[in-house]
């Protein structure tokens, strides 16, 4: 089973939704496109902020979560059917904050943990959910649990650290589509996210079409190049090199 990787990118690029500018672009054409304006390294998560699983990559506009450690505790529970709905528990009691449910497909997760203990905040179900309802994938600077289970079921989820507990008495969200800060960098919502191989970097709204641009024409560059050393070394071709289908999604841009 394999998640789709953008949810809202139609089959050519749109001018009008910047997000689809981004669908073929690598991290580091970004990268390389924001260094040439002038923003050198300060979009760069940390660098331990890595995908689950290989061959990973999305884009969208992101939708920020900020969480801080909990400073109540978890109550003990008295039988299986209880500890089974421990979240459910939790939540009736102590409330729990939910981004908004007319975020646009396409969008990206952006996670604040507040530095917190190890906590599962983010596992194989709940990431499904946030894709089933438009997410393109899902950032966090702190933990992730299931991870075998996200990596079968091919989750774009990117974390900090794999975790193993759960949420009640550990973690909570105390607001949400507000300015975080993710592996070293501000996030705010509607800012450009991406994820691959190379990790996750953040492209400021107010310059996404530009980078884009940029990133576009150093992606061609390097595509050309790249395809020469193809043929010389007797290669067969592959999507990596495949311009025609990259001018194609472009045309009219």
């Amino acid at each position: 089973m394999t998640v789709a990787q953008d949810q809202a990118a139609p089959a050519k690029a749109d001018p009008d939704n910047v997000h689809t500018l981004y669908k073929h672009l690598r991290v580091a054409d970004v990268a390389d496109a924001l260094d040439g304006i002038g923003y050198f390294d300060l979009t760069l998560m940390s660098p331990e902020i890595r995908p689950l699983w290989s061959g990973m990559r999305f884009w969208g506009h992101a939708a920020t979560m900020r969480c801080v450690p909990s400073n109540k505790p978890m109550w003990k529970l008295d039988t299986t059917e209880d500890i089974v709905d421990a979240h459910g528990h939790w939540f009736r009691k102590h409330g729990h904050v939910k981004l908004p449910n007319d975020l646009a497909p396409g969008h990206v997760i952006v996670t604040d943990s507040g530095g917190g203990r190890e906590v599962g905040l983010w596992g194989s179900e709940n990431t499904m959910g946030a894709i089933a309802n438009g997410a393109n994938g899902i950032i966090t600077d702190g933990y992730c649990r299931d991870t075998d289970e996200v990596i079968i079921q091919r989750t774009p989820v990117c974390v900090r650290h794999r975790g193993r507990t759960i949420i009640p008495g550990r973690i909570e969200v105390v607001e949400v589509q507000t300015t975080i800060a993710c592996g070293g960098v501000q996030v705010r919502p509607g800012d450009i996210v991406g994820a691959d191989g190379d990790g996750c970097i953040v492209v400021p709204a107010e310059v996404a079409h530009e980078v884009a641009t940029h990133a576009r024409a150093i992606l061609l560059a390097d595509m050309n190049a790249r395809r020469k050393h193809y043929a010389t070394l007797g290669l067969p071709a592959d999507s990596s090199i495949d311009i025609d289908a990259i001018e194609a999604y472009y045309a009219g841009v």
